[in-house]
């Protein structure tokens, strides 16, 4: 099996990757998060998604990809530089919600649906404001993280957060998980009570 033979590849997702590379952003998505959020959002037909961390729009650009016309997701990143250009590349897009903002205020301040996926890939939602995220998953839905494997652009000292963070959802008792060193390394729960 070639799991680098990409059949499906959303269609703004070259000119993403294109812009990442003309403003040097050094924290892009790898392509097979992208393919495994796609292949989730497409099992929650009428789904609604949070992203935590917007980025470039790689991972968001494969979510869109494969929800349904009557899903939603929600996108959230504090760089308002991101946001324009996550704008600029999904203008009509009437089922996303683009917002900057501080992901953790804006964690504790949502009082909306909860959610069948979120995928955390910022510190809030993953190393800060952890159990308000967690609470935001219904029953039978996914929390996906990466980037769980030793990254070159890692700051001194985050192995330990990553293990901290590894230990605390393998004793949550109201989600099944499953560790994956695959892509950038991956966890998937799934809320379970």
């Amino acid at each position: 099996m070639d799991q680098s033979n990409i059949q499906e590849i959303p269609t703004l997702y070259p000119k993403l990757l294109q812009k990442t590379s003309e403003i040097g952003f050094d924290m892009p998505s790898d392509i097979y998060i992208g393919t495994f959020l796609k292949t989730l959002c497409a099992s929650k037909p009428k789904g609604r998604f949070l992203e935590m961390g917007t980025g470039m729009g790689l991972s968001l650009a494969w979510m869109l990809d494969g929800m349904d016309l009557e899903s939603k997701v929600v996108s959230v990143d504090n760089d308002p530089t991101l946001i324009a250009i996550a704008k600029e590349f999904f203008p009509s897009e009437k089922r996303l919600e683009l917002t900057c903002a501080d992901g953790g205020d804006w964690l504790q301040a949502y009082n909306g649906a909860k959610f069948d996926l979120i995928f955390a890939d910022a510190w809030p939602g993953k190393y800060s404001n952890l159990d308000e995220t967690l609470n935001l998953v219904k029953t039978g839905g996914y929390y996906v993280v990466d980037d769980l494997n030793v990254q070159p652009n890692w700051p001194e000292g985050h192995e330990q957060h990553v293990q901290s963070f590894l230990d605390y959802m393998g004793n949550r008792t109201d989600f099944t998980i499953t560790k994956m060193n695959w892509s950038t390394g991956i966890l998937v729960a799934v809320k379970t009570q």
